[in-house]
């Protein structure tokens, strides 16, 4: 029995512990879970608390750092435009781009004075005053008005002690002028910039300056002074303006100027201060200063036009010396009996294997520069032949001119454009043009309403009207016997030996020519109206061009081309002048239209009748050298620095150039 019961007892231990640990660990949770749990939250507040007032800390910091000016404004300024968030900036990577923030966003700015205890409390206060639930909408407070306000007050006073400064500047800076002015006697004249600046050496002609800008001003304080009825101020203006004009004269330097004109600056400077102190207005000077300027810049371009006008004029013109020249010879010739008039060596001019030249031109000078810069360089001059064509009133001074100076022994020959029975206005369509009703009223009446500028005087040059200008599309009717031709302008000069010319290959070819296009100049849209569909379908505009002056015709291929009759055509288009402006370069261009062959530029220089920039090798390296353009070498607008090319070759030793006064 014993046994049995120890082992009842040993079976209800585990059962008592098992129901006491039930019971006991809901106790031992609450009493140490529970705590812990409140001593974690407390910790959370604590540490909020502590960065609350950090921030405080640092706001006070930044109240100390920056005056209450400063922070009115900072204040101000983020009020205007609300609470500001460095979120986006941070997040987007942006500029200084802020964004308005949304409801969790607070204005650290309106916290400068506020306590620590309070901070929460007022964080709570400006969300339910200043925004509504879900937008970021806001109102101005009284004294955010006021302060923008004391903003805008102090831009507007700073913005008029700026201006006001600027002002005391200008007069300050009129003041010196005039006070140097006055003791210009005494004192190194110096640089006087007041009315311009300028860039310039401090001892470049500062007295002839000095004396432009005083006549300058002057004379924009004699029409105040008229405006103003300041008679007696304006007569002594107008007294010493007159002194001071007389004084300068046409001087351009210093040392065109007299000692005794230091005086004149002097009492200028004077009158000039005491009509300062009179009439000077800030405005008015301006205004008249104003006027002054665009009166000059229109009296300029209407120089400008005027002196284009009169260089067309001068190109246009004979010189008296070459006319005197022309008329002497003429009478000469005349009073030649016929056996005397004829030149000799006339069985070469039809020979092929010679070199032949055609030369068409109306002035004897140039022809005799063309031919002796030839014949000197020439390596066999006996080989050579040229042929002359002139008009009726040069043809006998071509011939005495020649006859006096025969070419070595190379062969010439002179021709009358008049006696050519077959170029007539039936068979040549610019003839029939230039007879026509329209033409003579283009070039003959004084008014030309529908033509203005001095480009349009240009194309009514009367070499447009000669036919010599024309006959170098008639070469095979002027020499049908002949196989090779090289033409010549009468403004160019021979440097070397040209027979190398006959030898180039033109590939079927019909003209032999150096190309003058540039990458966007001298090509085909210059020259011709690619507006007109007769010219945009058969022409590229880009396609380049060349120059006349000098040029290798093959005749052979020419008569096989019909050159003539390409010619014919174009020209018989172009009637009313709808095709190209006058001229023989813009038809040679169509009629010899994918039949040119390029020649090396060392052949043909061209530009010194026009470029003062020709490159000096390029032009001693050429052959030939034009004179194209209106400078020719032989008026007196010709460049200097080329001009020595060509008369090298004028014999001013000559008898009838010194009678006519043609001198180098």
């Amino acid at each position: 029995m014993a046994p049995n019961n120890n082992r009842t007892k040993g079976s209800h231990f585990p059962l008592l512990a098992f129901l006491f640990l039930c019971l006991l660990a809901p106790l031992l949770f609450f009493f140490f879970v529970s705590p812990l749990h409140d001593r974690s939250d407390n910790s959370a507040v604590s540490i909020e608390k502590v960065a609350k007032l950090k921030e405080w800390q640092a706001l006070q910091d930044l109240k100390s750092l920056f005056s209450k000016e400063v922070l009115d404004v900072i204040v101000s300024n983020t009020n205007d435009v609300g609470p500001l968030s460095l979120e986006s900036f941070r997040k987007n990577n942006l500029s200084a781009s802020w964004r308005v923030a949304g409801l969790r966003t607070s204005n650290a700015m309106n916290q400068l004075n506020q306590p620590a205890d309070n901070f929460r409390q007022e964080k709570q206060n400006g969300k339910e005053g200043r925004f509504s639930v879900g937008r970021a909408q806001w109102t101005d407070s009284p004294v955010q008005l006021s302060r923008r306000q004391l903003v805008e007050k102090r831009k507007e006073k700073r913005a008029a002690e700026l201006v006001k400064q600027d002002d005391e500047v200008i007069v300050k800076l009129e003041d010196s002028a005039i006070e140097h002015s006055k003791s210009v006697d005494s004192a190194v004249l110096g640089k006087y910039n007041i009315w311009r600046k300028e860039n310039e050496n401090e001892n470049a002609d500062s007295t002839v300056r000095l004396m432009r800008d005083q006549i300058i001003m002057a004379k924009v304080y004699l029409s105040i002074a008229k405006m103003k009825n300041k008679l007696q101020l304006y007569q002594e203006l107008e007294s010493q303006l007159k002194e001071s004009q007389r004084a300068l004269g046409e001087a351009t330097s210093d040392a065109d100027m007299r000692h005794s004109d230091h005086e004149k600056i002097k009492t200028m400077g004077q009158v000039l201060s005491k009509a300062k102190e009179q009439l000077y207005d800030c405005k008015l000077v301006t205004g008249k200063l104003r006027a002054m300027l665009q009166t000059a810049d229109e009296q300029v371009r209407g120089l400008k036009k005027q002196s284009t006008f009169l260089s067309q004029l001068a190109a246009k013109t004979i010189p008296d010396g070459i006319h005197c020249l022309s008329m002497r010879l003429t009478i000469d010739y005349y009073l030649l009996p016929l056996e005397k008039r004829k030149f000799p060596r006339s069985e070469n001019l039809e020979n092929p294997s010679l070199y032949h030249y055609a030369l068409f031109s109306d002035n004897v000078l140039a022809a005799s520069v063309v031919v002796n810069s030839t014949i000197v360089n020439a390596k066999d001059p006996s080989k050579h032949v040229f042929h002359l064509v002139t008009d009726k009133l040069n043809f006998g001074a071509m011939n005495m001119w020649f006859l006096l100076n025969p070419p070595g022994k190379a062969t010439i020959n002179v021709e009358n454009v008049d006696e050519f029975k077959w170029l007539n206005s039936s068979y040549c369509p610019v003839l029939r043009q230039l007879e026509s009703a329209t033409m003579k009223e283009y070039y003959f009446k004084a008014g030309h309403p529908t033509t203005t500028g001095a480009s349009n005087l240009k194309y009514r040059n009367p070499k447009y009207l000669s036919m010599l200008n024309h006959l170098r599309f008639y070469l095979p009717q002027v020499y049908p016997k002949l196989d090779k031709i090289l033409f010549l302008d009468d403004d160019i000069v021979v440097q070397k030996d040209l027979t190398g010319l006959w030898a180039v290959n033109l590939n079927g070819k019909v003209n032999g020519a150096v190309l003058t296009c540039g990458e966007s100049f001298h090509r085909f849209d210059k020259y011709l109206n690619f507006s007109n569909p007769h010219i945009a379908k058969n022409f590229d505009p880009n396609a380049c061009g060349w120059a006349y002056g000098m040029n290798m015709f093959d005749l052979k291929v020419w008569k096989k081309k019909d050159i003539t009759g390409i010619y014919h055509k174009w020209q018989n288009l172009n009637e009313d002048r709808v095709l190209w402006k006058l001229g023989t370069l813009p038809p040679g261009l169509m009629t010899f239209y994918g039949l040119t062959h390029p020649l090396n530029k060392s052949w043909h220089v061209l530009g010194l009748g026009y470029n003062p920039s020709v490159d000096r090798s390029e032009i001693d390296n050429a052959a030939v050298v034009h004179y194209n353009g209106n400078m020719k070498p032989w008026l007196e607008i010709a460049m200097t620095k080329y001009r020595s090319y060509w008369t090298k070759y004028v014999k001013f030793n000559h008898p009838y150039l010194q009678n006519c006064k043609l001198r180098e």
